[in-house]
């Protein structure tokens, strides 16, 4: 993905809101392959979205105090590898296998909401998700106008990097 986040200290002043919009956002590409060649075609080029969308949903549950569940209480300590969940030895850290499974659940929950988010969205434009894919099958790029016309009902044009990379070569052989 494309997408972009700010560092670690900016995510502070992010609302629950906008945190679940990035989960979101994060599991589009793995929603529309889905969508576009069904669930056993999936490939393991979500992997990496899929390890942010996991650390985005466990920092909101144990770090931001943004679980209506566990409430703004920090769970563990700042060594924590997120990404190896309880394997990091939960008892040293004071989390009782009872609080662990309640953190690893509302993780899930806020997974799987997202996820369901995603596949909404994206199957509510699956119309302009094909063209968007036959944009990027023709010209390996999508620019901000391609995508506004795509959005808009109409037809893909290449983007504008294209079209000048089109012009030189015609001005290159012209010569």
């Amino acid at each position: 993905g494309v997408t972009m986040f700010l560092p670690e200290e900016d995510r502070y002043s992010n609302s629950k809101q906008r945190i679940n919009s990035m989960i979101a956002a994060l599991f589009g590409g793995r929603v529309a392959e889905e969508l576009i060649f069904g669930a056993d075609s999936v490939t393991t080029g979500a992997s990496n979205d899929i390890e942010r969308a996991t650390g985005l949903a466990r920092n909101m549950v144990t770090k931001w105090g943004l679980s209506s569940k566990l409430g703004p209480i920090k769970y563990g300590d700042e060594t924590d590898e997120p990404f190896l969940g309880r394997a990091a030895g939960t008892a040293k850290q004071g989390i009782s296998d009872a609080t662990a499974a309640i953190i690893d659940n509302e993780v899930k929950d806020i997974l799987s909401d997202c996820y369901k988010i995603a596949t909404t969205i994206l199957s509510d434009n699956l119309k302009e998700l094909h063209s968007m894919a036959k944009a990027l099958v023709d010209y390996e790029t999508l620019d901000r106008n391609q995508i506004d016309d795509i959005m808009a009902g109409g037809e893909h044009r290449a983007p504008i990097a294209y079209e000048d990379s089109l012009d030189s070569k015609k001005k290159r052989t012209q010569k």
